[in-house]
């Protein structure tokens, strides 16, 4: 048995994103739903399942009660941050082709700017009661007490063995820069960067520069799924979830995984791309459009070596010609990116997915799509096509 092809996106929809939304995380999830349902000719009665973040703040029965959803036969949520963003799809999908729903809405929504920020030192991360607690009890009492200094300690090794430098990561943020500047509901709209920009940019944490990181968003993206049967009848072209996978490497932990032997690779992204190639059929050569997670441009790099593209070590040559901008043999998030668009949590990449799928991108490429979800932590992935 394989999930590939019994379910697709039929839907999607999201809020606007701002840096202060001036409502509740559940305002904005229901707006995005409500979108999503539109969009996919559907109304909140059909729906019986949903699946979120473990972290999102807006239980299932909360925004059940506020679209008017009867009833609910299915709700799942997914651990591990933005690595769950497309593990939700996998969910809904599995739902949908095993019978358990009809009709399943993936969300996410939040204040990340002007409510509870990411990027800050969280001093209960490292006391939580719980294992998570524990593995951070390592190395907040160390300096390394927000993602960019997690990512930092990675970026630094990863260098030093493959002789990457900052400008090398900066290509990364120049091609979603320019990619979100074509894009009107992107945050940097009409704001294209040069690498001298990049270059200039006052430091977080060396190596990251601040346009290494990704922005701090408020807003919401929802996404509706459903059999491939079912999507025939509805009036948008599906992204037929040709694979969906999740992965967690060998000593694995949440953004510190320091104790590998190798430190320069992410194994977990590795594990997602054999299950994706296996499921879909497909090749690297094959993928047109690749929506990679860019939390910190670092990983982009990263994960163009696990998933194949190219061998360990060898992402900085092969992004070198402009290969990741449109026009490119590998155009990457062409919204714009969580750098270029909005951090939602790697939500917004899975809809310019279904952009691609439909050819309604402002930076059109094609299909098939991979799609990734967050690094430095146990991830997920997708492939979409038409």
């Amino acid at each position: 048995m394989t999930l590939s092809g019994k379910a697709a996106i039929v839907g999607m929809g999201a809020t606007e994103f701002s840096k202060n939304s001036g409502r509740t995380e559940l305002r904005l999830a229901v707006e995005a739903i409500g979108a999503a349902l539109a969009d996919a000719g559907l109304k909140p009665s059909d729906v019986d399942g949903l699946v979120t973040f473990t972290m999102d703040t807006n239980s299932e029965i909360a925004v059940a009660r506020e679209l008017g959803v009867p009833s609910l036969s299915f709700f799942s949520r997914i651990n591990f941050g933005g690595g769950a963003a497309c593990a939700t799809v996998q969910q809904a999908a599995m739902a949908v082709a095993t019978g358990v729903a009809k009709v399943v809405v993936c969300y996410r929504a939040f204040n990340e700017r002007s409510g509870h920020r990411f990027g800050q030192v969280s001093t209960a991360a490292a006391t939580a009661p719980t294992s998570n607690g524990i593995d951070n009890a390592w190395s907040y009492p160390m300096g390394l007490g927000t993602p960019a200094a997690d990512v930092a300690m990675f970026a630094r090794r990863y260098q030093h063995v493959y002789g990457a430098t900052s400008a090398d990561f900066g290509r990364v943020a120049v091609a979603d820069r320019r990619h979100a500047a074509v894009n009107p509901n992107a945050w940097f709209y009409q704001k294209p960067i040069t690498l001298d920009d990049h270059q200039q940019s006052r430091w977080v944490v060396e190596p990251l520069h601040l346009l290494d990181c990704c922005q701090e968003s408020d807003g919401a993206v929802a996404l509706v799924v459903t059999s491939v049967e079912r999507a025939r009848d509805l009036p948008n072209a599906p992204a037929v979830i040709a694979a969906a996978a999740q992965g967690s490497g060998p000593d694995q932990f949440v953004m510190t995984s320091y104790y590998r032997d190798g430190l320069v690779g992410l194994p977990e992204m590795r594990v997602v791309g054999d299950q994706l190639w296996a499921q879909s059929g497909l090749r690297v050569d094959d993928v047109r459009t690749a929506i990679l997670y860019d939390h910190f441009t670092p990983f982009v790099l990263v994960q163009l070596e696990e998933l194949g593209f190219c061998a360990a070590g060898e992402a900085k040559d092969f992004i070198a010609d402009g290969a990741i901008e449109v026009g490119g043999r590998l155009p990457v998030n062409t919204h714009g990116g969580q750098l270029g668009e909005a951090y939602i949590h790697g939500m917004n990449g899975i809809a310019e997915a279904v952009r691609q799928v439909r050819g309604t991108s402002v930076n059109q490429v094609g299909a098939p799509v991979l799609v990734t979800a967050g690094t430095g932590v146990p991830t997920s992935g997708l492939v979409v096509t038409s």
